[in-house]
Parts: C-alpha cells; sequence; structure tokens
C-alpha cells in the first residue's frame, strides 16, 4: 500500500551554505538581539542617573521672609506657608534672638500640630502625639519621625525661611 508521507523539508547540517533568506533572518535576529541589550543598557543607565541624582542633589528652597525680629513676643507663635502656600509651618520666638520653626503636619497621619506653650511642644489631636519644641523629637504617641524642621536665618530684621530639614 500506500507509504507513510515523507517530510521533504530536510534539516541543514551546522556546515551547510544558507541561502540569502536565510541569511537575512539571522541578522534580523542578531539585530533585535543588539538593539534589545543596548536598549536595556540605556534604561538601566538612565534608572542609575536619576536615582543617583535624587539622592545626591539637594531640593532648592524659595527663601521667604516669614516675620520680622521682633514682631513675635518670646514665647508666642507665628503661622508661615513654606515651602509652597500649602505647606503650614509655625515659628516660635524662644528667646530674645533665637527662634525655631517646624512644619506643622504630623509625621503620623500629617494632621495639623498645635503650638502648646504650657507644655513646651508641639500636640496633634488625632492620635495624641506629642513633640519636643526644642528639636521637633517625639515625645509621645505614634509619631515615627520627628518634624521636620524649617531653617530660619535672620538677615537684619527679617528673619527668612531658606530651606527644610527632614528626618
Amino acid at each position: 500500500m500506500n507509504s507513510p508521507r515523507q517530510d521533504t523539508k530536510q534539516t541543514a547540517s551546522p556546515d551547510a551554505k544558507l541561502t540569502p533568506e536565510e541569511s537575512d533572518a539571522l541578522v534580523s535576529r542578531r539585530r533585535f538581539t543588539r538593539y534589545f541589550t543596548l536598549g536595556g543598557l540605556v534604561v538601566v543607565a538612565a534608572s542609575l542617573w536619576a536615582f543617583f541624582r535624587a539622592r545626591f542633589s539637594k531640593p532648592a528652597y524659595p527663601q521667604i521672609v516669614v516675620a520680622q525680629a521682633g514682631e513675635i513676643p518670646i514665647g508666642e507663635s507665628k503661622i508661615f506657608q513654606y515651602p509652597r502656600p500649602v505647606d503650614p509651618c509655625i515659628l516660635v520666638r524662644t528667646g530674645e534672638d533665637s527662634y525655631v520653626a517646624y512644619s506643622r503636619f504630623c509625621t503620623h497621619q500629617e494632621c495639623v500640630v498645635f503650638y502648646r506653650p504650657a507644655q513646651n511642644g508641639f500636640s496633634c489631636p488625632c492620635h495624641n502625639g506629642f513633640f519636643s519644641l526644642a528639636d521637633g523629637s517625639v515625645v509621645e504617641g505614634p509619631p515615627p519621625r520627628p518634624l521636620p524642621r524649617i531653617v530660619i536665618e535672620k538677615r537684619g530684621q527679617d528673619l527668612v525661611a531658606v530651606g527644610v530639614i527632614a528626618v
């Protein structure tokens, strides 16, 4: 009877010469692999550049006059916004020529903190967090970090916010 159909396509031996069509197919695979590899290297290099740039560059903060020297009585406070108009901060005059300023956002869940002169610190009413006036550190409650400190410089009679130190 009939013999089973035999496959007419034969496999080429490793030493066989390639037809031009087969040669073009191999070149395009090689090009694809080359471009794919180079593209991957470009992505890795760009990611590393962005990481190191973000990690080691300091953000440029605006310089804003927030008060005049002597405007705030000793032991009192003034609310201001820094570095953006939506970021509430508080400036406290602690002595004749000493001032401290912090962000008013609690580091737990960003509730607004309030200055409590009798307790010498800042309280967060949301979860009973309390921060030290001296350095913004957490005295009690759930906040995980100290309050971000606003860097204040005295320039003549102007008190100027020049940066933020977040720990």
